[in-house]
Parts: C-alpha cells; sequence; structure tokens
C-alpha cells in the first residue's frame, strides 16, 4: 500500500512529465512537494504526513496517554525530521537545477528513484521508532519467551546430564563444564531479561496487567451484585468438599469461573465450613454486598446448559463430578480477553485463575489488621524468595520426599543470578512448612542465609490442628508472604504452592517464570485437557521417546525438568518423551459474556 507521502510525490512527477514539453518551471515543482509533504504544528514547527500503513506492522500505542512516552517520541521524530528534510532539500535543489531540454525526462526519472528511496527509509524508521515507542507485536512476544523457554530447557538438559557424569566418575572434568556452563547460563538469562525490558515494555507490562486486572474485578463486582437478587440467575456452591484449604478455595473458583461465564451470581453456601464453623465471610469479603443466599429459590443440578438456560439456580457438584464437561472450565481463558493476555503473559491460564483467587479471598478488615502487624513482626522484604515444604499427610501418598538441599539449590541458582545485576546485602526465604524440623535444618546447613518464618504457623499447620481458626489463619498467611516472594520454590503438587503462585500473578504484569517446582508443572485439579502443540519436527531416539509433527497436539502429562517431557501425542495416539523445546504452550479460549456493561 503507498503512503500519503508517496502518492503525492508520484502525482506531482506526473505533471512535470506531462509540461515538460510546456517548458513549466522546475522550481515551482520542488516549492509544491516541499509544500505539500509538511503540515504546521500548533507550536508552528512543520511535519510530515504520517505513514498510513504503521497499523499493518505495530500494535497501538497502548500508552497514548503516557506524557513522558510522548515526550520521548516526539524527540525520536524531530530528529528523524532532521534527516528528512536535509534529504528532501538536497533533491529541491537538484530539481532547480533541472533543464527542461531532451534527456530532462530522464533526470527527473533518477529525481524520483532518489524520491522513492528516502521514501522508503522514512517509512521503515517510521515503523521501527513507532514500535519502540509502543508496544511490540504480539508475535514477537511469543518468540521472544519461546527463545527463552529453549535456554530454560537447554540448561535443564546439560545440568542433568553433567551431574550424571559426575555421579558416573568423571567428577572434576564434569564438574569444571558445568561451573562454566552456569555462568553461561546466567548471562543468557540477564541477556534475555535485558531484552524482556527493552524500550520500556517492563513498564508497559505493568500498566497492561493492572488494567486488564482491573477490568475483571469490576466485571466479577457486576455479576456478584446484580440489581436485584431475587431476579438474578444463580450458581451455587457448596463447602463441603472434604479436603484441605487449598482444595476448597479451588473448588470455589471453578465454581465462580462457571458463575462468569453464564452470566451469573455465585451464592457460597459456606456455614458449617470445617476450618471455620461462621463460614467463608468470617475472614474474607462477602462475595456480594446485596445477594448472599437463594433468596428462597431451589436448585438445579448440573446438567447440560443448554437444558438449563431458563433455571434460575444451578447448584454445582465437584469439579471432578462435572458432567457434561463445559469448554470453559481452566485452562480456558475468556475469548475476549485473550488476545491482550496472551500478549501480556507468559502463562494465561494462571492469571486468569489469578485473578478468581484474589477475588474470592480480599480480606475482611480485621485479617488485614493481622496481615500487616504480621508483616512488620517478620521484617518481611526483598529480595526474597519464598520455599514452601510439603511433608507430614502428603509425602508418600501425593508427592515424593524432597530433602532441603533440593529446594535450597534452586534459592542458590536465583541469588546467583540475581547478584549479576544488583548487590543483594543479605539473601533472604521465606520457609513456609507444616514440618518444624524444616526450619531448623535449613539454618544449620544455610547459614549465611536470613530464614524468615513463624513458628506459630508451621505448629497450626500440624495434622493435630489442620481444621481449626488458628490452621486456617496460619494457611492464609503462609500463601499470602509466599505470593509476595520474588521467586517461589515449592512442589506444584501441593494445593497451597500452587495457590500461591496464582495470586502471584495479580501482583506482577508477567510472573510466570518466577517459579521452581520439584516435581509437577502447574496444573488445576479438575481441569480439562492441557495441550501443547509442536513446533519442530521429532524422530523418536529409543523406544521410551515418541514422533512430533509440526501443528501435532500433545497432551502434556508432565515436566521431567530434564530437557524432556512426557504426553500423548493426539494425532498418533503414542505416549512418550519428547523435547520440550520442540513444543509451545496450546492457549484454550472459550466464548464468555462480552460484559459491555462493564468499562
Amino acid at each position: 500500500m503507498p503512503t500519503v507521502f508517496h502518492q503525492t510525490l508520484q502525482e506531482k512527477i506526473g505533471e512535470e512529465r506531462s509540461t515538460v514539453g510546456k517548458n513549466m518551471n522546475a522550481n515551482r515543482l520542488s516549492q509544491n512537494i516541499a509544500k505539500k509533504h509538511r503540515v504546521e504544528s500548533p507550536q508552528g514547527h512543520n511535519y510530515p504526513l504520517k505513514n498510513e500503513v504503521l497499523e499493518d506492522h505495530c500494535s497501538d500505542n497502548n500508552n497514548a496517554n503516557d506524557l513522558e512516552r510522548q515526550l520521548k517520541r516526539a524527540l525520536r521524530e524531530l530528529e528523524q525530521l532532521k534527516t528528512q528534510n536535509d534529504q528532501l532539500k538536497s533533491v529541491a535543489e537538484d530539481l532547480r537545477k533541472v533543464k527542461l531540454k531532451s534527456g530532462g525526462s530522464s533526470q527527473l526519472k533518477e529525481i524520483e528513484d532518489r524520491f522513492n528511496k528516502i521514501d522508503n527509509e522514512n517509512s521503515k524508521a517510521e515503523v521501527k521508532d513507532t514500535c519502540q515507542a509502543g508496544v511490540y507485536s504480539l508475535e514477537h512476544e511469543l518468540q521472544q519467551r519461546k527463545v527463552d523457554r529453549d535456554i530454560t530447557e537447554f540448561w535443564f538438559y546439560m545440568n542433568t546430564k553433567l551431574e550424571r557424569l559426575k555421579t558416573n566418575g568423571n567428577h572434576e572434568v564434569a564438574g569444571d563444564i558445568l561451573k562454566r556452563a552456569q555462568d553461561y547460563q546466567r548471562t543468557l538469562r540477564n541477556d534475555m531479561q535485558a531484552l524482556y525490558d527493552t524500550d520500556e515494555m517492563d513498564k508497559w507490562r505493568e500498566k497492561e496487567g493492572k488494567e486488564l486486572g482491573e477490568l475483571v474485578q469490576k466485571r466479577l463486582h457486576y455479576i456478584q451484585n446484580p440489581k436485584d437478587c431475587s431476579k438474578a440467575k444463580k450458581i451455587v456452591c457448596n463447602l463441603s468438599k472434604g479436603c484441605g484449604y487449598g482444595c476448597q478455595l479451588h473448588h470455589v473458583t471453578y465454581c465462580l469461573i462457571t458463575a462468569y461465564a453464564l452470566e451469573r451470581t455465585l451464592v457460597l453456601e459456606s456455614k458449617g465450613w470445617r476450618y471455620a464453623a461462621a463460614g467463608w465471610e468470617s475472614v474474607f469479603l462477602p462475595l456480594s454486598n446485596n445477594c448472599i443466599d437463594r433468596q428462597g429459590q431451589g436448585a438445579r443440578h448440573w446438567s447440560d446448559p443448554r437444558n438449563l438456560v431458563n433455571e434460575m439456580a444451578i447448584e454445582m457438584p465437584i469439579i471432578d463430578s462435572l458432567h457434561p464437561r463445559p469448554d470453559f472450565l481452566p485452562l480456558a481463558v475468556p475469548e475476549d480477553l485473550a488476545p491482550r493476555l496472551t500478549k501480556l503473559h507468559g502463562n494465561p491460564s494462571v492469571w486468569w485463575i489469578g485473578q478468581i483467587v484474589k477475588y474470592l479471598t480480599r480480606p475482611q478488615p480485621h485479617l488485614q489488621k493481622d496481615i500487616e502487624s504480621v508483616n512488620q513482626r517478620l521484617k518481611f522484604s526483598g529480595p526474597i524468595v519464598g520455599v514452601h515444604v510439603r511433608r507430614t499427610d502428603k509425602v508418600g501418598t501425593e508427592a515424593a520426599f524432597h530433602g532441603i538441599d533440593e529446594y535450597m539449590k534452586h534459592v542458590e541458582e536465583y541469588f546467583d543470578l540475581l547478584e549479576t545485576r544488583q548487590t543483594v546485602e543479605k539473601r533472604k526465604i521465606f520457609l513456609a512448612s507444616d514440618d518444624p524440623s524444616v526450619a531448623t535444618e535449613a539454618r544449620q546447613k544455610y547459614p549465611h542465609y536470613e530464614i524468615i518464618n513463624d513458628p506459630d504457623i508451621t505448629q497450626s499447620a500440624g495434622l493435630n490442628k489442620r481444621y481449626t481458626d488458628e490452621s486456617l489463619r496460619g494457611i492464609i498467611l503462609d500463601i499470602h508472604f509466599l505470593s509476595l516472594c520474588d521467586y517461589l520454590v515449592c512442589t506444584f503438587s501441593s494445593q497451597v504452592c500452587r495457590v500461591a503462585y496464582e495470586m502471584m500473578q495479580t501482583m506482577y504484569g508477567d510472573a510466570s517464570p518466577r517459579f521452581k517446582s520439584l516435581d509437577d508443572i502447574f496444573y488445576f485439579g479438575g481441569q480439562n485437557a492441557h495441550n501443547e502443540e509442536v513446533v519442530e519436527r521429532h524422530v523418536a531416539q529409543s523406544n521410551m521417546e515418541i514422533d512430533l509433527e509440526p501443528g501435532d497436539l500433545i497432551g502434556i502429562a508432565g515436566n521431567h525438568w530434564d530437557g524432556f517431557s512426557k504426553g500423548l501425542n493426539r494425532r498418533t495416539g503414542k505416549t512418550g518423551l519428547y523435547p520440550s523445546y520442540k513444543t509451545k504452550d496450546h492457549v484454550t479460549t472459550s466464548k464468555m459474556p462480552l460484559y459491555h456493561q462493564v468499562r
């Protein structure tokens, strides 16, 4: 598509050619071109007309109201204008010297070519400048995350292989290679972080994350506060699920997602809750200001949503018993938010779930006061790594045992990397566990660390106090402080760890990389299938691996954190290992209400 600059130029050159035989003054041509290619600003400066095809190259400048960004862009434009005007002056001077005689047309053709070159150069420069001043494209962000993931997976692979060499008798050689490889890895990580922050993209992510989060919170407030509760259609959720706090919170999360997807008001029936008999509202704000019960309405049990459209109230089962299973269940995100969210965040599903959890866990004033008091007592401050060690009833049933050294290895790696970018006066961790001996062991083995831990909270997490007001307070505080940490080391097999990670996403533009799980990848209990998409062909190298073709969907079962993941190739029906870097996450979307009423 030609630019305004180019179109005007072609018109004027065409006019000049048509009048060569009529001895038209060439000087008039140069003056007309100069006049047509400037518009006067209110300050009296002459600016060139804007390129009309910029929108094909870069996204709209979402920070148009940011004065600082506008000023910086204006300075860049002024520099470009100086160069452009110098070029135009040179061409105009040559036009004045053109003698309108035989051969004049060829001279004009030469000048036209020069104009085309200037036009192309300025178009490219302006596209580049617009990208820098605004937001990079979705493709740019996705490719950048892909490179980041490739670096991570390559390190997992190399680290695993070299550690095996060390234990198999090649200790000295493998140890030296591993040490040097760690230096390379840290440099690559720093380079990637610098790339993420280039052209103030870190500020854009913070702003975009905040705006998207506020939009979702407003939508949740809207559905939870209908004008007339008696006429509002409802989702009824009972908090009697027999499991721990994290599991129950995720149960209510799935209920609120359902309410959002069906544009209904969630009624949470929580009296007699095993953690607090007074119910959810004894620690968290009510989900609604004006609609907190069924209003005497009976509730129909979940079935095909198409048969429930006219039902005033629908009662939800636990997610594992849900049938039929709607497409809006995690890990799906709302279709209307997906373009912005996919550009913003490395794991859109976690961000979306985090926003739901944020609304559900808004603290009552007394709980907020307690949180602030504990924060002052612990002297909680960053940089700090959150470490959650789940023991007691989990070990041997739902998760394997992991010693404190396994956690601290990744804590060390985090601080080693951080100290290449900034000074860290004291390495600190916030340690949450249901086993009191963990803190004692950590302090003995890592005396150079400041270990922040509340022994009372640890005691309250014991099996003999698991379902008490004291235990509830302790687990809420643990999750809160874990979510405030700069980095999280834990096991995603634990609901507490996953809730902390979800809540962490609400505090940053993109906190998806701020974790290390010693076992599972992130998941939501009872979720629909989690798929990855193949981006590079792979031929199985052993009977433990599976073939991949670009475009294949892989139902991922887990990442082995050694460069390989395990999953089901939905095209071939085969299950096995595959190189993690040859896939990318497949974001699932669901058509949900657009909530035009909310701005």
